[in-house]
């Protein structure tokens, strides 16, 4: 080599490297230019490159290009980095014939059809690992795109067997030694190249499940991924990378048919971001998505601790969220069997939520009338609820005692909640008085069919007598049985009945004061005398 034609090239800071500046100006249109007008000069000259993709190793693939007369083997390997040099050092130009750099890179970009499955997984870890390289977004694309397509045939076919060869196909598909190794040990033949992506950055998936939403490739499948990425990298990520990931799976299932995932998943997911600084936004997106399968949750499910600071035992507002959530769009959206499974569930998580001593009356309420009348057929479970929690908060003014028995529609209550209410010392007097007017048919036919009581004509109370020797037994339950040897139970039906007369005495003449306080109204004078107020 001339001494003119030495020069230095300082790259990275990593390696300096003594070249022909003649022979790299043949094909890098940078170097000419840099070079051109001094190709006389003599003296030794330095080049330093502070940015170089790719580093020392991508300027040596450079070079070995320009000193083997234009001519390199592109692999999987290095295709990144040859083509980021090609690109930094403008090798557009060809020379005797040959291809220039960024030529023979482009048509190997457009051959990535044709590579092996570990040849795909090769070119992303090499995108992986100098993911900071400016261009290589393209070659990334390029990959995943590919790698997408592979995966759409095989799920339009099958998986290849595990005896088939890397190189049996013209696409030559996923049946290397490590995809046939990934299709042994997972039982679905779906799911055989879960573990072999597991590599992948979540901006890296991120951009996968794009494309493959994109392709149509079964979204229950790509749940499945989402999933299992998670739970696999979690084992070994920082709480950072932790949010990171749990957003990205949150952002890609929003996206895509929230059918594709199960409500028992969204709620592991729930538990798991507990303990995780989440975004708002990927949280209220968790939060939308169960409430859209909300009719397949359980209590279990709901049971939430409360985040740390707040007295509840349970989450009460998350809860309250993800019921808003159910109800998006109005109740028009929700099929009434829906509706009825989540109003159960709700009564059965307000049942345990009952005894909570630091569970306010307004989110206890905000529960108790989340949803419409309509959605119960019974209002028994809310009743137990209810005098579970007037039971355990004996604290609470008359006023809040009336607010909180209000949820409660009496005329939805079975013979026997009613008369559990009636002799419940801890509901006011005029809840009771509502619940059994609401129902005289119910209790007389309760009555009717008891064993051993007495009708209506032949009650003790047609004597003028009171019987006092009922005790206020609990009559309230489930599997409520009215038996004939139960001596106490109808003695306590027959005083019932009395009561019963005595409130329909007292309905009427609600009802004749009523009227009288329509005929003032239209004289102009007042005669309204003070009636018990009654829940609407």
């Amino acid at each position: 080599m001339e001494p003119y034609s030495n020069l230095e090239v300082d790259v990275n800071g990593e390696e300096t490297f003594i070249v022909d500046k003649k022979i790299i100006a043949q094909y890098s249109g940078k170097f000419a230019k840099l070079f051109g007008k001094s190709s006389g000069a003599r003296g030794k000259l330095k080049v330093i490159f502070n940015d170089f993709p790719g580093g020392a190793e991508g300027f040596e693939l450079m070079l070995r290009f320009c000193y083997n007369n234009g001519t390199i083997d592109i692999t999987p390997s290095n295709l990144l980095l040859t083509r980021c040099a090609a690109e930094f050092m403008e090798m557009k130009e060809s020379v005797a014939g040959v291809s220039n750099l960024l030529e023979q890179t482009e048509k190997t970009l457009q051959e990535m059809n044709f590579w092996t499955w570990s040849g795909l997984l090769i070119a992303l870890k090499q995108c992986q690992n100098v993911s900071s390289v400016t261009g290589s977004s393209v070659v990334l694309e390029k990959c995943l795109d590919t790698l997408v397509g592979r995966l759409v045939l095989a799920s339009e076919a099958s998986p290849c067997p595990s005896t088939c060869s890397t190189d049996s196909s013209g696409i030559r598909f996923s049946c290397d030694s490590k995809s046939t190794e990934s299709i042994k040990t997972n039982s679905s033949r779906t799911t055989w190249w879960f573990e072999d992506l597991l590599f992948l950055s979540p901006l890296s998936v991120e951009m996968l499940v794009k494309s493959m939403i994109s392709r149509k490739l079964d979204h229950v499948v790509i749940g499945k991924f989402l999933l299992y990425y998670q739970k696999a990298k979690f084992s070994t990520s920082t709480t950072d990378e932790k949010c990171k990931i749990i957003e990205m799976v949150l952002d890609m299932h929003y996206n895509m048919d929230h059918g594709s995932i199960s409500c028992k998943n969204l709620f592991g997911i729930l538990r798991v971001t507990l303990s995780l600084n989440i975004s708002k936004f990927s949280r209220n997106k968790l939060e939308n998505m169960i409430g859209s399968h909300l009719d397949q949750a359980t209590l279990d499910n709901l049971l939430v601790p409360s985040p740390y600071g707040i007295r509840y035992l349970y989450d009460v507002n998350l809860v309250l969220r993800i019921l808003k959530a159910f109800l998006h769009g109005g109740t028009s959206l929700v099929t009434p069997i829906q509706m009825r499974k989540v109003a159960g569930l709700i009564d059965l998580y307000i049942a345990e939520i009952a005894p909570d001593p630091c569970l306010k009356t307004s989110k206890f309420l905000a529960l108790a009338t989340a949803l419409p009348d309509s959605a119960r057929y019974s209002y028994d479970e809310l009743y137990h609820a209810v005098d579970m929690y007037l039971e355990v908060h004996a604290q609470l003014s008359q006023e809040d005692r009336v607010k909180v028995c209000c949820v409660i529609n009496y005329e939805k209550l079975s013979p026997q909640a009613c008369l559990h209410l009636s002799q419940n010392t801890k509901f006011p007097p005029k809840s009771a008085v509502q619940a059994l007017v609401s129902q005289p048919s119910k209790l007389n036919n309760l009555l009717r069919l008891t064993p051993g009581t007495t009708p209506y004509n032949n009650s003790p109370c047609s004597s003028g007598k009171e019987d006092k020797t009922g005790e206020q037994d609990v009559l309230y339950d489930e599997n409520f049985n009215v038996s004939a040897d139960n001596e106490k139970l109808r003695t306590h039906l027959q005083g019932m009945q009395c009561r019963v007369m005595e409130l329909e005495k007292i309905c009427k003449k609600m009802q004749s004061q009523m009227a009288k306080i329509t005929k003032s109204k239209v004289s102009g004078q007042s005669n309204a005398r003070s009636l018990p107020k009654l829940c609407s």
